[in-house]
C-alpha cells in the first residue's frame, strides 16, 4: 500500500472556506499599520492574506484565514483591531488533516 505524501501547499489547497461577507471576523486599522516599521503580518500569515499595494498600503483579505491567530499575537502595534472566530457555519474548512 502506497502513501500520498502531499507538499504543505497541496495540503492547503484542499480546505474549503464559506466566507461571512457580511461580517469579517478580522479587521485592520491601516493608519496603525502604516506606522508599522515591522509589518510582521506580512511574513508570519501563513496564508499570505496581508499585502501592501504600491503606495505602501496595507490591505487583508480575511476570506482565505486559517484562523490560526499568528497575526494577532505578533502585531505588537495594535493594528489588528479586531481578532474573533467567525460566526458559526462559517470559515475555514480542513478537508486534509
Amino acid at each position: 500500500m502506497s502513501i500520498e505524501r502531499l507538499s504543505a501547499v497541496e495540503l492547503l489547497s484542499k480546505n474549503k472556506f464559506n466566507v461571512d461577507e457580511e461580517e469579517a471576523h478580522i479587521v485592520i486599522d491601516k493608519t496603525i499599520c502604516a506606522q508599522c516599521s515591522e509589518k510582521p503580518c506580512l511574513y508570519v500569515c501563513p496564508a499570505v492574506l496581508y499585502k501592501l499595494n504600491k503606495n505602501g498600503e496595507m490591505s487583508f483579505d480575511y476570506a482565505g484565514c486559517l484562523e490560526c491567530g499568528t497575526c494577532r499575537v505578533m502585531c505588537k502595534d495594535k493594528g489588528i483591531v479586531k481578532w474573533i472566530y467567525p460566526r458559526g457555519t462559517f470559515g475555514v474548512i480542513y478537508r486534509q488533516g
